[in-house]
């Protein structure tokens, strides 16, 4: 896919002037391959871990939204006051589609890659100065249509205080030296070592680039498996506009090198 044209005018109501589309603006959907490791391509597989093709956010984002289907940030945006009245089909629904948006976003700027015969675990990864929350990619990702599909309560959760909360708060921990990981395995695969390896192939390839990795986790046992695979936890942040404030490790793992300042995977250190 090419080419997309917008179907109706719409506006971002982020914090930020708002930004304007109108239906007929042509935006291109080649997605951005910069995150990934030298000489990789769409579709390429390395020891079970596969780079996903833009036309697979379908599936990815699938195995996503059941992987996250009880996360405490996921469930943020949808269980509001406002939402009270809404059946668990419609939360189901629009659940899917923020993963949806999310992976296609991933896919234009970053590397989504997975493990598994039927996307058991998919992670997201998002290079060093990239970002899911610009304005264009906002656009082309579809995740203008939350400020519709959301309700009031949870357009503010995810635009005013959720995207500006990450935004910032990498900034503050890494800069721009750094690669943005997100990972979820779906019931029916965990316990079979695939969300390993498709952290490691992450981390490999910021290994070779001399380069730390950063992730937010809302799960307290996760941050005991990422420790094992290298993280330490840098900051605590919070998302507070329901009752029950949900809390947020920040994570960090530093490159690892070999001897000689070689990464893991043969990159020179920076």
């Amino acid at each position: 896919m090419d080419k997309s044209t917008a179907a109706a005018a719409f506006t971002i109501t982020a914090e930020k002037p708002a930004v304007t589309a109108t239906a007929n603006s042509k935006i291109s959907n080649q997605p951005n391959n910069s995150g990934m490791a030298p000489g990789a391509s769409a579709g390429a597989s390395s020891g079970g871990v596969r780079i996903l093709q833009l036309s697979e956010w379908k599936e990815a984002a699938a195995s996503l939204a059941e992987a996250f289907a009880d996360d405490h940030t996921c469930t943020y945006f949808l269980n509001t006051a406002d939402t009270a009245h809404w059946t668990e089909q419609k939360k189901w629904a629009l659940h899917v589609k923020m993963m949806e948006y999310i992976v296609y976003a991933h896919l234009l700027k970053g590397l989504v890659v997975s493990a598994g015969p039927n996307y058991d675990c998919v992670g997201l990864w998002m290079p060093p100065g990239e970002n899911m929350d610009d304005y264009l990619t906002i656009f082309r990702s579809g995740m203008w249509r939350l400020n519709y599909q959301l309700s009031w309560e949870g357009q503010k959760r995810f635009f005013s205080e959720f995207l500006p909360l990450l935004h910032d708060t990498k900034a503050q921990v890494l800069a721009e030296r750094d690669y943005t990981i997100y990972i979820g395995t779906r019931p029916s695969g965990r316990g079979k070592g695939h969300a390993r390896k498709v952290i490691e192939y992450v981390t490999g390839i910021a290994d070779a680039a001399g380069r730390a990795c950063y992730l937010e986790s809302s799960n307290e046992v996760n941050r005991i498996i990422y420790g094992k695979l290298g993280f330490e936890r840098r900051k605590i942040v919070y998302l507070q506009r329901a009752e029950q404030h949900v809390e947020l490790d920040i994570m960090v793992r530093e490159p690892v090198l070999r001897k000689g300042g070689v990464g893991a995977r043969g990159g020179v250190k920076a």
